[in-house]
């Protein structure tokens, strides 16, 4: 009895330092955070900057986080062109094996970095964010603020490259976070909400996206602008009493269930953030086609206010 007693006492003892310094991961995450639990075992930080904020690999070379893994957000393959739309999400096994190249495995922690210049440039986080989501995989925050407020905050950089570990990813798919042209056909009827998070002026119909047949918006949606969800000039999101405000100006009800759009999937992924990680919405999907996918037959209505 005594004996039972003392390995009892003795795996508590183990465990409660393990899970005293067990991370949380929220969906945004600071500097300040970030550099108190850099180096830790299983925490991959990602820098997916790309040409969408004038960077490449070379500008991750010449300064990055320290440890930090690059892979860029347009190039390396987090989206693909299919059928003549780009901005598609790519097959699982596909994403599968570029996430385990990067050294991230179904246990790690991964800390997703924007170059940090404006709310385009948080899109790209948002994107991968929610692609590992769609995965299965929750163990996935964004820096909030990017790689500007990591320098902007005094803290190190280091140069070079770091060539990561390659690991074995195993994705576990979740059909609900995504939506295709039948989906949002019946959205109305399904009792979905759409959400457009384009600018204003391609959601009125006075613009269009180069690759979209025709300007205008789906008929019934909502039009919560991207370019909103940052503070003016940089990569930090809005709190989340700014953003209910945004949602009540927009008509965005955060009780029913939404289907966000724009016009290749990069702008309705920071809608879908907002909506399903900051308001703590149920139900909210992202449909990656968008407006240059909607288009593609002419008899999809549109609407142009």
């Amino acid at each position: 009895m005594l004996q039972r007693v003392f390995v009892f006492f003795a795996v508590i003892g183990v465990l409660i330092p393990a899970l005293a310094g067990a991370r949380t991961l929220d969906p945004l995450i600071s500097v300040d955070w970030l550099e108190k639990h850099l180096g830790e075992d299983d925490l991959v930080v990602l820098d997916v900057r790309s040409d969408i904020d004038g960077s490449d690999r070379e500008d991750f070379k010449s300064a990055h986080i320290p440890g930090a893994v690059y892979s860029n957000y347009t190039t390396a393959g987090w989206r693909e062109t299919r059928g003549g739309v780009p901005g598609k999400l790519p097959p699982e096994e596909d994403l599968a094996e570029l996430i385990g190249g990067l050294g991230i495995g179904n246990d790690t922690d991964v800390v997703i970095v924007p170059a940090g210049v404006g709310s385009t440039d948080f899109g790209s986080a948002a994107r991968v964010y929610w692609t590992f989501k769609i995965l299965g995989h929750d163990q996935v925050s964004i820096l909030n603020g990017g790689h500007q407020a990591w320098v902007d905050a005094g803290h190190p950089v280091a140069s070079g490259w770091n060539e990561p570990e390659p690991t074995d990813f195993e994705p576990d798919f979740r059909p609900d976070l995504l939506a295709d042209a039948d989906d949002v056909s019946a959205a109305a009827n399904a009792g979905y909400q759409l959400v457009d998070n384009r600018p204003g002026v391609q959601f009125r119909g006075g613009e269009k996206h180069p690759a979209s047949r025709s300007p205008g918006t789906i008929p019934g949606s909502l039009n919560l602008e991207e370019q909103k969800l940052t503070d003016d000039g940089t990569a930090f999101f809005v709190d989340e009493e700014t953003l209910q405000a945004l949602m009540q100006e927009s008509g965005v009800d955060g009780e029913r269930s939404t289907i966000t759009f724009c016009n290749t999937g990069h702008w309705a992924a920071m809608g879908w953030f907002a909506l399903s990680e900051i308001a703590g919405q149920e139900d909210v999907a992202l449909y990656d086609g968008s407006m240059v996918d909607w288009t593609q037959e002419d008899n999809r209505p549109l609407k142009v206010h």
